[in-house]
C-alpha cells in the first residue's frame, strides 16, 4: 500500500501545470530512494519524497468494528487503520555547480506551492497510482510537522550536508482484514425514560444493497452513515448492516468502490419506504 501510496504522489506532481510560477516541476521527476551520499538527480531536476516514518493516527481511530452479513451470519471486521505516512520532500536541481542551489530552492519552493493546493488528494490520482477505493480521501498536511529537532542526525547519518525540506504528511486507509463470526442479528429494540414520561429512544439495526448501473450486487463497496460516522463493507451479495442507530432525519449514505463513482443517497431512520439500497453509476 505504500508503494500504491508513492505512485499516486509521483502522479499528483506529474500533474503539475508546465507554465507560470511552477515552470520546471512538471518536467521534474519524483524518486522516493533514500537521499544518501553520493545522490544525483535526472537531467530534469528531482523532488525527493523519503518515507521515513508511518504510524497510526489515533485521533481518526474508530474503535468499533464494521459488521457484515455473510452466508446468514455477522462477520465483525476491525475497522481500519487511519495511518500517517510522513514524507522529507527535497529538492534536487541540476546545472552549472554556481546554479545548482538557486534552481534547488526554485524546484523545492514550486512543490510546497503545488502540493499545497490539495488538503486531501483527489480520487482520480488515487485511481491512477492504484490507490483507489479508499473509504476516506486521504488528508495531506504541508509543513505541519517540526522534524527540525532530528534533522541533523539525519543528514549526518547519510553522509550529506544538510539540505532545505518540508513534511508531507498524508492519512491513507488501511484495511487490516481481521474477522470474527457470531450469530447474525435482524432486530434490535432497546428503550430509555426517565420518571413517568415517555421519552423512549428506540435503536434500530438497518441494512441495505449497493448496487452497479445494471442493478447487480457491488461487493466490497465502503458505505458510510456520515452524520453518525459509521462504516460498513459490503458483503459478497453487496449487502450492508449498520447497528445501534437512533431515529434520524435528514442523514446520508455514502459509497464508494473501485470502478464507479462515489454514490449519496440522502435517509430517514426509519425509511419511510423500508429499504436503503445505493445504486452506483460509472
Amino acid at each position: 500500500m505504500f508503494d500504491q501510496l508513492d505512485s499516486t504522489l509521483a502522479e499528483l506532481l506529474k500533474a503539475a501545470p508546465g507554465g507560470g510560477v511552477l515552470h520546471g516541476l512538471h518536467e521534474a521527476e519524483a524518486s522516493f530512494v533514500t537521499p544518501e551520499d553520493g545522490h544525483t538527480p535526472g537531467g530534469t531536476g528531482e523532488v525527493n519524497l523519503f518515507l521515513y516514518e508511518t504510524k497510526e493516527n489515533r485521533e481518526l481511530r474508530d474503535p468499533m468494528p464494521n459488521t457484515r452479513p455473510q452466508n446468514g451470519r455477522s462477520m465483525r471486521r476491525r475497522a481500519p487503520l487511519r495511518v500517517d505516512c510522513a514524507y522529507m520532500v527535497t529538492a534536487w536541481g541540476v546545472g552549472r555547480p554556481s546554479d545548482v542551489v538557486t534552481s534547488s530552492h526554485k524546484l523545492l519552493g514550486q512543490a510546497f506551492n503545488w502540493l499545497s493546493r490539495f488538503p486531501v488528494i483527489p480520487e482520480h490520482y488515487l485511481q491512477l497510482g492504484g490507490l483507489g477505493g479508499q473509504v476516506y480521501a486521504p488528508p495531506t498536511m504541508v509543513a505541519q510537522m517540526d522534524g527540525a529537532k532530528g534533522a541533523g542526525e539525519f543528514w549526518h547519518a547519510l553522509g550529506i550536508p544538510p539540505r532545505p525540506y518540508f513534511n508531507l504528511v498524508v492519512t491513507i486507509t488501511m484495511d487490516l482484514d481481521q474477522q470474527i463470526e457470531d450469530s447474525i442479528v435482524t432486530t434490535v429494540s432497546s428503550n430509555y425514560s426517565a420518571g413517568q414520561l415517555a421519552t423512549g429512544e428506540e435503536r434500530l439495526i438497518i441494512g441495505g444493497t449497493v448496487r452497479d448501473p445494471r442493478g447487480d450486487p457491488v461487493p466490497d463497496a465502503w458505505v458510510l452513515l456520515e452524520q453518525l460516522n459509521k462504516t460498513q463493507i459490503t458483503d459478497g451479495a453487496g449487502r450492508f448492516i449498520f447497528e445501534d442507530v437512533t431515529h434520524g432525519t435528514a442523514l446520508t449514505l455514502r459509497t464508494r468502490a473501485r470502478g464507479y463513482q462515489d454514490g449519496n443517497r440522502p435517509i430517514e431512520i426509519p425509511s419511510v419506504t423500508g429499504e436503503y439500497d445505493i445504486q452506483l453509476s460509472n
